[in-house]
């Protein structure tokens, strides 16, 4: 297999992606509108594996544009990350979210059909699981979601059940992420967000920079350990390499599949300050304020299916996310 085309090859995922896919011997063509990252990271890529790699400013849902990228380039597959992302966002602008990330998506898959691409990998999400299931997290239980970001995820996974039920000789892999961190080890690539971040630890980075005041804690009273949200945190590099053993699976595996990569194991909202304290080794100031509504007490993944299809699994713990946050912020004190 040669090219593979990156949608939101920029962002923080996609780009550490691309360096995964480079070191794995695959050529990257990257698409990305640049509305929440920048096209340095393309320079950065560049920079880590020594290849050179093709850069489109295009957005997913202009059909023409993506056409001409199929033109230019013999695409074999495609990995879609293109989308907005902010929760929160999304509840305050959900037909912003539902017109770009399905429209997006949509347009996408319309073009590999015109281009008979049949492989695609998709950025999915644990949110997916909603609010009604028990942890662990399996591929097998009911999908919904308590915002619309995650709603535009249940209905895309949907969208490509029905895409290869259609075309039997389609290959899709939605991937549900748990919780990406982390930085790669360089610290030339990391999580970049424009303004404010609204993931925790771009904002105990920021807190650990002196650029805010204090982790604000959602919610001291959940049935946990320290009574601090859990979730399962992933090393983004983990998750890069992931999606390489989804491709190799998807050449051969006709089909939708859903596959969770987490770590398998929950870390509390605190953990992951301590550990960052311990990265920085400086105190970081924490203020309790109410809970988030639609935020959930404990979310962590079974991984025992991206093990048995995937052979993939984790090798990075939490201390070293928190290292390779440090790391990339310490050398990009005002981002890429």
């Amino acid at each position: 297999m040669g090219k593979i085309l990156v949608t939101g090859g920029t962002g923080f995922i996609g780009s550490h992606t691309c360096v995964a896919l480079i070191n794995a011997g695959y050529q990257v063509v990257v698409m990305d509108n640049l509305c929440n990252s920048k096209v340095e990271a393309i320079a950065r890529i560049e920079m880590i594996t020594g290849k050179h790699l093709r850069f489109y400013r295009t957005d997913m849902r202009d059909k023409n544009g993506i056409r001409q990228i199929f033109e230019d380039n013999k695409i074999d597959a495609v990995i879609h990350f293109a989308g907005l992302k902010a929760v929160g966002e999304s509840v305050e602008k959900p037909l912003e979210y539902y017109e770009n990330n399905i429209s997006g998506t949509l347009t996408v898959l319309e073009v590999m059909r015109e281009f008979q691409c049949s492989i695609l990998i998709f950025s999915s999400s644990a949110t997916v699981y909603g609010s009604h299931n028990v942890v662990p997290y399996q591929e097998d239980m009911s999908t919904s979601a308590t915002n619309p970001y995650g709603y535009t995820k249940v209905m895309i996974e949907q969208i490509l059940r029905d895409v290869c039920l259609a075309q039997p000789k389609c290959s899709a892999v939605a991937l549900r992420y748990f919780n990406p961190i982390g930085a790669h080890e360089s610290g030339l690539l990391g999580e970049n967000p424009n303004g404010i971040p609204n993931n925790l630890v771009p904002y105990v980075a920021q807190v650990a920079m002196g650029k805010l005041d204090c982790v604000r804690v959602f919610g001291n009273d959940y049935g946990t350990p320290d009574g601090t949200g859990v979730r399962d945190y992933i090393h983004v590099m983990d998750l890069a390499v992931g999606h390489v053993a989804a491709l190799a699976y998807a050449v051969n595996h006709p089909g939708f599949e859903a596959i969770n990569l987490g770590t398998g194991k929950g870390s509390s909202v605190l953990d992951v300050v301590h550990a960052y304290e311990k990265a920085c080794g400086k105190k970081i100031p924490v203020k309790f304020v109410d809970r988030r509504a639609g935020d959930i007490a404990t979310s962590y993944a079974d991984v025992t299916k991206a093990k048995e299809l995937l052979g993939w699994e984790t090798v990075y713990d939490l201390e070293k996310m928190c290292a390779d946050s440090w790391k990339f912020t310490l050398q990009n004190p005002n981002g890429l």
